[in-house]
């Protein structure tokens, strides 16, 4: 059996079903395994997209057998994603782009959030568990809508979804506020996502609500990627981009690959490091950070500050000041040091900054890039993608691709560059079409211009919201979340 502890307390251990049902430590550490399986990569590279997906997860939640796991995974995926490869790789200029996008809710974290709910009620069943399960999940965009057609109906579950107020795109606000299902709720709070992310963490530290809701039988747990069972689908789509390479003569076997990946809450990121760990050959994961640099600045000087102002960008599903899964990869690159993690989450939480030791950033430097790109760069980057390759990208991945050309540029780094595309360039038509010199246009007015002008079909998830009514209009404070999820 496998087992994960807290990052702040090694002797916090669970297994693999208590560490998904949990979501977070009582702690307030983040579970992690505790030691990490090596594949074999020709017998992996071998399977069809839903094995791949199935002998990855089971080598990091376990519990499963892998037959188990790929019925579960081609539950989730297929008839949902748009192609059976779940995570198609193309090729734009000498750029290889690992679409993330292709799913329910054309949002990267589809990919995890199709599987999550089938994790959750499988451990809930070898738990014992016959509490309702209520998923809090705060967003920064993408993950709302993706949580929440996740979970939509699953028996034994609810879901309550928060995000900032004003601080989403029109098409995610209205993802989320037109969801159907009779245990979803969506509130919107006043504030950041930095602010909704810690009202969140808040509920789960506060013992006296989840009494509460134990006496209503009723359980919490997390479908951000504070839960390692969001978090572990996508560590296999670095394996899946990998071998996609392989078999197109791109690479060799044991040739490093790069990955630019558009950062916020650093846990798309932190996948590549834990495939790392689990024998992929990873060269530099590129860290790349919008206007909100705390990350890049992070990498660069050892001292992560939050006190800082906070912008509204182009990538606001990147804008973020607290990256909560940076903590695990602290755990990790300090070789299991959970005293080191637990006094600087303690800094960070108390005066608002951490400076780790030189011997850990020597690590995280040798593993990871920071860099990070302006509105105009992302702009730039879109436009001059697009005019050279007809390739069309959203400004999160943007922001990773303009930061790849920059690392190239800077380091002579010539190895095979994997861009990671988090969202469908629909989902920020207003701002892509900007990019593209076009007239301004909004709402769904911004879709259907963009296709005009570029050809590229409008997922048919976004072009049917506009005649969906909205279902929830809940704005709220960010002291009033305790209430609102007990109610």
């Amino acid at each position: 059996m496998k087992y994960y502890h807290s990052t702040r307390n090694s002797s916090i251990s669970v297994n693999g079903a208590q560490a998904v049902l949990q979501g977070i430590a009582p702690d307030g550490g983040l579970f992690v395994p505790e030691n990490f399986e090596k594949l074999d990569l020709e017998g992996l590279f071998s399977l069809d997209a839903y094995g791949l997906f199935a002998r990855v997860l089971c080598a990091l939640l376990g519990g499963w057998t892998e037959r188990e796991m790929r019925e579960t995974v081609v539950t989730g995926y297929r008839g949902r994603f748009e192609t059976e490869e779940v995570t198609p790789l193309v090729t734009a200029g000498e750029t290889h782009i690992l679409e993330l996008f292709r799913g329910p809710t054309s949002a990267f974290k589809d990919v995890a959030l199709s599987l999550l709910p089938h994790f959750i009620t499988r451990a809930a069943r070898e738990e014992r568990v016959t509490d309702e399960i209520r998923i809090l999940t705060a967003t920064s965009g993408d993950t709302g809508k993706a949580a929440l057609a996740g979970f939509a109906d699953v028996p034994g579950t609810s879901i309550a979804v928060f995000y900032p107020h004003g601080g989403v795109s029109e098409i995610q606000r209205r993802q989320m506020v037109t969801q159907r299902g009779q245990n979803v709720r969506v509130c919107a709070v006043r504030g950041n996502f930095d602010d909704a992310q810690t009202g969140v963490k808040a509920i789960f530290a506060n013992e006296g609500l989840k009494a509460r809701l134990k006496e209503k039988s009723v359980r919490l747990s997390s479908a951000n990627s504070i839960n390692l069972g969001r978090l572990a689908p996508q560590v296999a789509y670095y394996f899946k981009a990998y071998g996609d390479l392989l078999r197109r003569g791109v690479i060799r076997m044991g040739d490093a690959v790069n990955f630019a990946v558009p950062t916020g809450n650093f846990g798309d990121i932190l996948a590549g490091e834990y495939a790392r760990h689990m024998g992929l050959p990873v060269g530099k994961l590129l860290c790349a950070s919008n206007r909100n640099r705390v990350l890049a600045d992070y990498l660069a000087t050892g001292v992560y500050d939050r006190r800082r102002e906070f912008f509204h960008t182009a990538s606001p599903s990147m804008d973020i000041l607290v990256s909560s899964n940076l903590e695990r990869c602290l755990h990790l690159l300090s070789g299991g040091d959970c005293a080191l993690v637990a006094d600087q989450m303690g800094q960070l939480q108390r005066q608002g900054y951490y400076r780790t030791p030189e011997s850990v950033m020597k690590a995280f430097r040798r593993d990871f890039f920071g860099g990070y790109a302006s509105d105009e760069d992302c702009f730039r980057a879109i436009d001059g993608l697009y005019r050279e390759t007809n390739y069309l990208m959203d400004p999160h991945t943007a922001v990773a691709y303009a930061v790849s050309r920059a690392y190239r540029e800077s380091t002579g780094d010539n190895r095979p560059m994997v861009v990671l595309a988090t969202a469908s360039p629909y989902k920020f038509a207003p701002d892509v079409l900007r990019a593209l010199r076009q007239e301004d246009a909004q709402g769904f007015a911004a879709l259907r211009r963009l296709q005009e002008k570029t050809g590229v079909p409008i997922p048919k998830n976004l072009s049917e919201l506009e005649g969906l009514p909205e279902l929830h209009r809940d704005v709220i404070d960010v002291s009033q979340m305790p209430e609102y999820v007990e109610k």
